[in-house]
């Protein structure tokens, strides 16, 4: 992806950096050529985003050429709206506290260039606001409270005729380092046609997928021509510098996983897994209601809350199994043998969440897990539980988990029904990429629940296909890629 600064003044922008072109604004407006570019990343410096300037027609056009502005219309749109600002405000109350504490007046201003600052103590709070209000140099002004809080007040851009002459050595290598940070093949002729981001935590204890499942994704996108890149949390200012975003995070809606998704998304990338898809996996309230309207079989099942807490154990007997909504990797995730233990984790339970799942304990040696993608089956597993535990995952007191071993299978040898069963719940979700989990019990099949961003396993989930399961998730997304690019241009 080609790098042009644009700027209203060449003066602007007082150093050559290798890779990037200056570019002037009217000109990069006017210029047929301009239109004719793809794979641009645009750093709008202009000294204005006003509606209707300059600056805002970069930003605009740029949106329209498929090229990836920073910042764009969007993010200018943002600038001027407070409550967008007081929400980030909030959002970030924490670090902003941490961040000033050691400040003595009642008034802050923090330059922020290419997410850094020049003082280090402040370089998370920095960061954090770039990914926020991705823009390449920002000012964002500070107050404190008479009830000595800091609050957000402002956050604008700042123009390149506004840096102090002192602040450009730092500004230059912010930039360089910020062009650098991905493994650009820009200057290669015939470079990647396309970049995927894949979206990782480097401490997840039970990861999506083992780092070499990871590294196989890596090799199996630079084979079909894609240039992949490994990125974290901290990388949310830059999705726009991508084509595609694969989620190896473990999703949930209240972290950044679900805003990388929605981001990803409305800049207009392939996304796996989509916001929707996690939307709807990852509350098993939502999944009861969606698969039981569908007649798709599932265990005994009441949706709990205080009024009918006394009807679970008359209903669904004893064992049962309660789940909290949000519930992931078997965390959140009980049973209660008679009445009185009911009661007392179900209590605990509604003081998180109105809803509580409670289901009938079908009793099963292991689990099928159906991987589906793109609508169509591509691995499926047993996943048996773990010794001396009714679960596949045995979660020790002090992180010392024990797993139940597995057994992966063609697709053909999994019984037929728990095949289609799979395939038919996971398309009520949609076309990502799935794993449906499913009780046999008396020759009977059961779905447990969808779970999107499922695990991909270097020496489990690709025990049958190898190589070809990378390569085909990997195939989806470039198809997908292609067919989005063919329908913008």
């Amino acid at each position: 992806m080609s790098v042009l600064i644009v700027t209203d003044n060449p003066d602007d922008w007082p150093a050559e950096i290798s890779g990037a072109e200056v570019v002037d604004a009217m000109v990069y407006l006017t210029d047929a050529a301009f239109s004719e570019r793809r794979g641009v990343k645009v750093f709008n410096l202009c000294r204005s985003y006003r509606y209707q300037s300059e600056g805002y027609y970069v930003s605009l056009l740029a949106e329209a050429r498929g090229h990836k502005p920073i910042p764009n219309v969007a993010t200018v749109r943002d600038f001027k709206t407070q409550a967008v600002v007081r929400m980030v405000s909030d959002e970030i109350d924490d670090l902003i506290q941490k961040s000033l504490a050691s400040v003595k007046s009642n008034q802050f201003e923090l330059s922020i260039y290419f997410g850094q600052n020049l003082a280090m103590r402040y370089h998370k709070l920095a960061l954090s606001l770039f990914n926020q209000f991705p823009s390449p140099m920002l000012r964002a002004e500070f107050t404190r409270s008479t009830q000595g809080r800091w609050h957000l007040r402002k956050i604008d851009s700042i123009a390149g005729n506004e840096v102090p002459p002192t602040h450009w050595p730092f500004v230059i290598q912010a930039a360089k380092e910020h062009f650098a940070g991905r493994r650009s093949t820009r200057t290669k002729k015939n470079g990647p046609r396309f970049d995927l981001a894949i979206l990782v935590r480097p401490d997840d204890t039970h990861p999506p997928s083992n780092e070499k499942a990871i590294k196989k994704f890596i090799r199996a996108a630079e084979s079909l021509n894609m240039s992949a890149e490994l990125i974290t949390k901290d990388d949310y200012g830059r999705i726009a510098e991508f084509d595609a975003l694969f989620i190896r995070d473990t999703t949930c809606l209240t972290n950044y996983t679900y805003r990388f998704s929605r981001k990803a998304q409305g800049e207009g990338l392939v996304v796996i897994d989509d916001p929707q898809s996690i939307l709807r996996c990852t509350n098993k309230v939502y999944l009861a209601e969606l698969l039981t309207r569908h007649k798709i079989p599932i265990p005994r099942t009441l949706v709990a809350h205080e009024r009918n807490v006394a009807q679970i154990g008359e209903l669904l007997g004893f064992p049962v199994v309660l789940k909290k909504p949000d519930s992931a990797f078997s965390q959140g995730v009980v049973k209660a043998n008679d009445q009185a233990e009911l009661d007392a984790k179900i209590e605990t339970f509604l003081e998180d969440s109105d809803l509580v799942i409670a289901q009938e304990f079908l009793p099963t040696t292991f689990d099928w897990r159906i991987g589906v993608l793109d609508q169509q089956p591509i691995y499926a597993c047993k996943y048996f539980m773990a010794r001396g535990h009714w679960q596949i995952i045995n979660h020790g007191d002090k992180g010392d988990d024990r797993y139940g071993r597995f057994e992966t299978m063609p697709i053909d040898w999994a019984p037929p029904k728990a095949v289609k069963m799979a395939v038919k719940a996971a398309n009520l979700i949609g076309d990502g990429l799935y794993g449906v989990d499913i009780k046999e019990s008396d020759g009977k099949f059961y779905v447990i629940e969808v779970n999107d961003n499922p695990n991909i396993d270097a020496g489990v989930e690709d025990q049958v296909l190898k190589d070809e399961l990378y390569l085909r998730i990997m195939g989806t997304f470039l198809r997908r890629i292609e067919q989005r690019k063919s329908r913008f241009f």
